[in-house]
């Protein structure tokens, strides 16, 4: 029997949008590991490496740029997709995020159509 369920780290401050990712992605039938920041995201991709990443931009702490940077330069995480997810809607944050090395670009409030078919491209192409 192959293993579909996927394994997707969403690093997500507000607990509002960690809830409606959570439903989605478990509705897609995978398995959500949730960090409330950045430091929660490093200290659980220690020992785990997700099939995908949703992350995003303001976090408390450290931001999510700054974990964007470090994620893809680690050779355990650099092939794992990496999606922002972001209030910041303005000219050129999408770019900004792209930069820093994000795969995809979600804008807040989530666009609940818009995530699953985010999370069916990335999760589909993995593997």
């Amino acid at each position: 029997m192959a293993e579909t369920r996927k394994k997707v780290l969403c690093v997500e401050d507000n607990s509002v949008n960690m809830l409606l990712v959570s439903r989605i992605v478990e509705a897609e039938g995978h398995d959500l590991v949730q960090a409330a920041d950045g430091y929660a995201a490093r200290d659980l991709l220690k020992d785990t490496v997700p099939d995908i990443i949703l992350l995003d931009i303001n976090l408390p702490g450290v931001s999510g740029l700054e974990l964007a940077r470090e994620f893809k330069s680690d050779a355990r995480l650099s092939h794992v997709p990496l999606i922002a997810t972001t209030a910041q809607v303005l000219v050129g944050d999408r770019e900004r995020c792209l930069d820093a090395g994000c795969d995809d670009y979600l804008p807040k409030p989530l666009d609940i159509r818009k995530l699953r078919e985010v999370l069916r491209t990335h999760l589909n192409n993995s593997q």
